[in-house]
């Protein structure tokens, strides 16, 4: 009997391709609602409506999504890595670190052009003006805990110890984009958008990351 194909090193794998796949084309869906004023737009005022109730909780939330919190998350994760990594001898030791911070920089390289070009309208409950879509506070979110949780990964043995990793991560993405939501900061699907631009930002780490695990 044959057995399985081994992976092509290097490859992505049909399964990351599809975590990509999915949110990337779901991003192009909403994005394009967005642009042309679609159905998808007026369900989404609706759903802000009953949701918007601005408070001290909310506000607390939405500010996890800042620079100033998320982004030295991950500078401590990135260096731990690099130390860690430098300290057991691995090759290419410095490209997941790397890697992330680079995806950190991306951020407001992708966000701050979608912002210009989709020139979407805040609630009412912030100031007039335009470019609230996607939401840059979910996106830094998204990818300063996301990045540091798959950077501490491969460091825990533990079962409990990742799941908790993650959990975590997951509750804190969601506390914030629940936050800019409820304090009416953004519209939801700003915050969906960033979910599935930010999954493809990090499929991608993730593949790096697996390139320069070792074979076992």
């Amino acid at each position: 009997m044959r057995g399985r194909r081994a992976p092509v090193a290097g490859r992505p794998s049909s399964f990351l391709l599809l975590l990509a796949g999915l949110p990337a084309v779901l991003f192009a869906l909403i994005t394009w609602q967005v642009v042309a004023d679609g159905p998808l737009v007026g369900l989404d005022e609706r759903v802000s409506r009953a949701l918007v109730h601005p408070d001290g909780a909310s506000e607390f939330l939405a500010d996890l999504g800042n620079v100033q919190v998320a982004v030295p998350v991950l500078l401590v994760a990135v260096a731990y890595a690099a130390h860690r990594g430098r300290a057991s001898g691995a090759g290419r030791w410095w490209l997941p670190p790397a890697a992330a911070a680079v995806l950190m920089a991306l951020v407001p390289a992708l966000i701050i052009p979608l912002k210009i070009l989709t020139a979407r309208p805040g609630t009412p409950v912030v100031a007039p003006g335009t470019g609230y879509y996607p939401s840059g506070h979910t996106a830094t979110a998204a990818i300063a805990y996301g990045a540091a949780v798959l950077l501490l990964l491969p460091r825990l043995r533990a079962r409990s110890a990742r799941c908790a990793l993650v959990a975590g991560c997951l509750v804190l993405v969601l506390g914030v984009s629940f936050g800019l939501v409820r304090r009416g900061y953004h519209w939801p699907l700003d915050v969906v958008a960033s979910w599935c631009l930010c999954g493809v930002l990090l499929v991608a780490l993730r593949w790096v990351i697996g390139r320069t695990a070792p074979r076992q």
